[in-house]
């Protein structure tokens, strides 16, 4: 199960509010106060489903937690799944009690390598410190592909042919990011991305879309969200955060074959989960996108209910997408 936020303190007199979603985070002028998301767990032997768990670390800035799932041979190939977590930026830790429970279930189903990358957080470090962050991990994943091995795990048992990029909410609007410039720079070594898993991603406007109206204070706080964790932003039109603006790098280019888009029909950010997919359909872009809505269910639903129907049919879908 997801954790609890913690019961948050008044807030304090002494300082100026610049941003609070409650019961999660209260930015201050000064300083941040976090009551959800930095819980720590140690990597460690899954009892339940034999996967196994490990840190790695690959630069000051950046480190990652390695999902390993038990291997009947001991030398199998698997897709390898670079994520990025949710959080809008500013929550959310590869290390922590929820996503290390949702790996441990994941990686058994699906049978994949994943690479839980741990960025810098706003607004300590401004967006976009996660993005370089992002492609820094992403680098690291693939220099497994030439020279000394930095990791036995990736080396061993990294698929390369089946390398896919994914996360939730902010980390879909990363994984995106990191697929633009993997099309405009490309990846050492020959690596290629075969897909992207989008789930509940993080996109806004100034457009409005019918999704808005399910949540307006939850839709208002996205927006000032966004222009907290990336002060220089020319707001909702930014292209780091409206991928279909002019300006924006063309969806045709986007730098793989195949992209899961996955929804849920309460989310205030539906709607921009589905214009993703239809934009990418229309924009003469090669490769093959599905999508998939999850019933009733709200924004990364499934971290808050693992076990519910739509969070193990949810998974169920991403597993066949990166196992096809």
């Amino acid at each position: 199960m997801a954790a609890s936020p913690v019961a948050p303190p008044p807030a304090a007199a002494d300082d100026e509010i610049v941003y609070e979603s409650m019961p999660c985070i209260r930015i201050y002028k000064n300083r941040v106060e976090r009551y959800f998301g930095s819980e720590f767990v140690a990597a460690s032997t899954d009892a339940a489903t034999g996967v196994a768990s490990r840190d790695v670390v690959i630069s000051p800035n950046v480190s990652a937690r390695l999902y390993l799932p038990r291997l009947e041979g001991g030398a199998a190939k698997l897709p390898v799944l670079v994520y990025y977590h949710g959080g809008g930026f500013c929550l959310g830790s590869a290390f922590n009690p929820t996503f290390h429970a949702y790996f441990n279930s994941f990686a058994a189903l699906a049978g994949v390598l994943v690479v839980s990358v741990e960025y810098r957080l706003a607004p300590e470090h401004p967006v976009p410190a996660a993005y370089a962050d992002s492609r820094e991990a992403l680098a690291w994943v693939v220099s497994h592909l030439a020279g000394p091995a930095k990791d036995p795990w990736v080396a061993g048992h990294a698929d390369f042919a089946r390398l896919y990029l994914g996360g939730e909410s902010a980390g879909s609007n990363i994984a995106h990011h990191m697929a633009m410039r993997v099309a405009a720079e490309g990846l050492p070594h020959g690596a290629q991305i075969r897909g992207l898993v989008m789930i509940h991603p993080y996109f806004l406007g100034t457009d409005k879309v019918p999704s808005d109206d399910l949540d307006p204070v939850a839709r208002e706080s996205l927006g000032s969200l966004w222009r907290v964790m990336c002060p220089a932003t020319t707001g909702e039109d930014d292209l780091l955060i409206n991928p279909f603006v002019d300006g924006a790098p063309p969806l045709a280019s986007l730098a793989c074959g195949r992209v899961l888009v996955c929804v849920g029909e309460r989310d205030v950010l539906r709607d921009r989960g589905r214009a993703y997919y239809d934009r990418l359909r229309a924009s003469g872009w090669q490769g093959e996108a599905a999508i998939w809505q999850a019933p009733n269910k709200g924004h990364t639903f499934h971290l808050l209910e693992p076990s519910c129907d739509e969070a193990v049919a949810q998974d169920k879908v991403i597993s066949d997408f990166l196992n096809r």
